[in-house]
């Protein structure tokens, strides 16, 4: 059984710059209850059905991702509940970690979030100096309530 630890934070647009590396993400969630999430993406021309536990208490989190044929996927879509998310997801690598920036479409648009993958909780990493505050536990973010909840519908 895979693990993922994973934090979010807000990127501060003033100093952001966009990646070279760039992977164009539709996705979608078909379930989800108090235990699991179960979504359905596209990642460029490669599609993803991953299944996720809900965090008990921390952000660590039972994670099962499979590839599936694109057909299934496209099909899989009419399936959803709440909207499809569209962003841009850019790439680094800073210091030994993995980051993703997320730079949401549609409904979401304005919304800038990046992630870093982790081993453990307590684990230190480099921030980068575009990061301007943890958001890994404010539920808005999760990415299966934005397709709820669209960030455009935010009071702000």
């Amino acid at each position: 059984m895979a693990k993922e630890i994973e934090r979010k934070f807000m990127v501060d647009t003033n100093i952001w710059k966009p990646s070279s590396k760039i992977i164009n993400i539709k996705q979608a969630y078909l379930t989800a209850d108090t235990r699991k999430v179960i979504r359905v993406r596209t990642a460029d021309d490669k599609a993803y059905l991953t299944l996720k536990s809900v965090p008990k208490s921390g952000i660590t989190r039972d994670e099962f991702e499979y590839e599936i044929p694109m057909k299934d996927a496209l099909q899989l879509f009419e399936l959803r509940e709440g909207h499809e998310l569209t962003k841009q997801r850019h790439i680094y690598t800073i210091g030994q970690k993995i980051w993703e920036v997320d730079v949401f479409e549609g409904d979401n648009e304005g919304l800038i979030v990046a992630e870093i993958e982790l081993e453990s909780e307590n684990e230190q990493f480099e921030k980068p100096k575009w990061i301007k505050y943890e958001v890994s536990t404010d539920s808005r973010y999760y990415n299966f309530n934005l397709s709820r909840f669209p960030y455009n519908n935010w009071e702000k």
